[in-house]
């Protein structure tokens, strides 16, 4: 197997070898590229499809493993949705999938706290985190910027490694006799910390905590590759300043993740300190069944600045990613330039810069003073600017122009739309005043699903649907991506939307029941609409499951460019080989948005088509 990486030893007979990253031969005389990695050994299929180098399959496994997790999710969602509709109601399908969890189906209140928890936690770290940069950075990084693979292939498979074993041990915690951990997704001190505070901050609870430790390792693996690539392995012609939006969006969530994750892995190390060591970094003074603890003098509010320090910020490496997708195919399928390419820019950076100063509007109830409060308000109202930057360009993209309604633009607007309705809500939860009356009710449930949870899942959606055909080179049924997508547009606000006014009552979230007050007796039915919606919702994307797996093997075959898109991955033969390009690698000429110029005759020009006379070199 060719090392792509390595410098050829002998250069003199074919010319200098240039300031080139992939340490590629140039011939002066021709002035073109040489390039020796055509031939490759076969390889076995282990190393091919299981212990692979090649970004391409890491991101086919990435993405299959992000699915697997995200039915699990779904159906961890659906089972405490039902307990939350019919409080007390035997469900025998309950037993059937929980067993001693729920007894003559009726859902246990330890598995119900336990299903939230992992629910949470799945969808989070391992969907949103893993199914969007684990899939997308790896597809798109080396194929956008002209790279035959990742900086490190070898670092490359280890970080999925890491999150296959992280996935399998965060649901193997199911299989134990006291279940998974049950603290709710971000784990708070003093159920976190107590193996005998219940059921689920035992062994389960230890589970997690090891589970979240090889997360953060696969992710900072995975982080300083996409940094490096996108740094050293560029083309010859790709200026930052020509990078598509996507790859600005990989690069800077990278560097968010490779800047806050070390900070929930401090936190999980001094909780596995109180938990199994005698430290005292979260417990205080702490009774439990009329005896003292022995630890003393800690503070579960340190846990919770490390947690959000790392959680706000993980808002955004889920977040900046889905928008960036959205930037590329609302892009292709308006067949327009993007509006604002460096004011998109900008706001990347902006929002990585500011998601690392807001992460106290998380603990406004938890004593912080009122001026430092008030700081925190003012940072996150600030962040709302560069958020609606992009929000505006995007509008400003399709404003008159000739969209193509293929079922990933139709998701990258749906994307749009939901990033404007949970950012209003965000605007209240912004404000602390404001904030304290609905902190922990179902206000903010809504409020970070709408803006967080469906953007994202609209953004990994959109972009499954527009690079499916790159990834297998076979086209995903049009008609059942149109189902799927406004079947999911109408179960995500069918969901989310009541939720805003149970919050506003002052329905508190978590709860396994609300039967016991009486003021919420007249809100019962609202959680059973919300139910049905949830349940449509989960339906609708088993419709998306049949088309991904029968169009991975049944689908028409794909054309090199089936969406006419002006990036580099599109110039790539169908067939994939590891390295990417037959030959040369291709030369960068112009920006990545060259839609439907009025001087130009084509409808696109890819990025390696050579600027024409009457065009200016300066433009990008």
């Amino acid at each position: 197997m060719s090392n792509f990486n390595e410098i050829p030893k002998e250069t003199s007979a074919l010319g200098n070898v240039k300031n080139d990253p992939e340490h590629k031969l140039y011939d002066d005389e021709s002035h073109t590229y040489l390039n020796d990695h055509d031939d490759h050994d076969e390889q076995h299929w282990i190393e091919k499809y299981v212990f692979s180098t090649d970004h391409k399959m890491i991101s086919k496994q990435y993405l299959l493993t992000a699915i697997v997790m995200g039915v699990i999710a779904m159906t961890m969602s659906t089972f405490f949705r039902l307990q939350l509709a019919w409080p007390g109601k035997a469900f025998p399908i309950l037993e059937v999938f929980l067993g001693k969890w729920a007894p003559g189906g009726v859902l246990d209140p330890n598995m119900y706290l336990a299903l939230v928890t992992i629910h949470g936690t799945i969808m989070v770290f391992f969907v949103l985190t893993g199914g969007l940069s684990g899939t997308f950075s790896n597809l798109l990084i080396p194929l956008q910027i002209g790279a035959r693979d990742m900086a490190s292939g070898f670092l490359n498979m280890l970080s999925y490694w890491f999150f296959f074993i992280s996935s399998a041990i965060m649901v193997a915690s199911f299989f134990i006799e006291t279940g998974p951990a049950s603290g709710g997704w971000t784990v708070y001190p003093p159920l976190s910390a107590l193996p005998q505070a219940m059921p689920g901050s035992g062994l389960g609870m230890t589970l997690w905590l090891v589970s979240m430790t090889f997360f953060v390792i696969s992710s900072l693996l995975g982080g300083l590759n996409y940094i490096v690539t996108v740094i050293n392995l560029r083309t010859v012609g790709m200026k930052m300043t020509r990078l598509p939006l996507t790859i600005w969006a990989f690069f800077v969530t990278a560097i968010l993740g490779v800047l806050s994750f070390p900070v929930l892995l401090s936190a999980v190390v001094l909780l596995i300190m109180d938990r199994g060591f005698g430290t005292s970094f979260y417990l205080s003074d702490i009774f439990i069944g009329g005896q003292a603890l022995e630890q003393s003098g800690g503070s579960p509010i340190l846990y919770e600045h490390l947690f959000w320090f790392l959680g706000h910020p993980e808002v955004y490496i889920v977040l900046l990613p889905a928008l960036g997708i959205t930037s590329e195919i609302v892009a292709t399928n308006s067949r327009k330039p993007i509006f604002g390419y460096r004011a998109m820019i900008g706001s990347i950076i902006a929002i990585a810069f500011l998601s690392f100063i807001v992460w106290g509007h998380h603990m406004f109830i938890t004593g912080m003073s009122p001026f430092l409060g008030s700081v925190f308000v003012f940072t996150t109202l600030l962040i709302a600017i560069p958020s609606a930057v992009k929000v505006f360009n995007y509008i400003s993209t399709l404003w008159k122009s000739n969209i193509q309604y293929t079922p990933a633009m139709l998701f990258a607007v749906g994307l749009v739309s939901t990033f404007i309705t949970g950012g209003l809500t965000g605007i209240i939860l912004a404000d602390s005043a404001l904030d304290i009356n609905v902190h922990d009710t179902y206000f903010v449930v809504a409020h970070f699903h709408i803006v967080m949870g469906a953007s994202a899942i609209f953004g990994l959606f959109a972009g499954v649907y527009h690079w499916f055909p790159k990834m297998f080179g076979r086209m995903m049924n049009k008609t059942l991506g149109y189902v799927h997508f406004w079947a999911t547009m109408i179960a995500v606000y069918g969901v989310f939307f009541p939720m805003h006014f149970l919050g506003l009552a002052g329905v508190p979230r978590r709860y396994y029941s609300i039967e016991a007050f009486e003021m919420f007796n007249n809100l019962v039915d609202i959680n059973v609409l919300i139910t049905c919606f949830a349940i449509f919702g989960a339906l609708a994307q088993f419709v998306f499951l049949f088309n991904y797996f029968y169009s991975m093997y049944k689908g028409p075959v794909a054309s090199a460019n089936p969406w006419k898109s002006n990036t580099l991955e599109w110039t790539t033969p169908v067939e994939h080989i590891h390295g990417n390009w037959h030959g040369a690698l291709p030369v960068v000429h112009r920006w990545a948005y060259d839609y439907s110029r009025p001087d130009l005759e084509n409808d696109f020009m890819p990025q390696t088509s050579p600027l024409l006379p009457h065009e200016a070199e300066a433009a990008h």
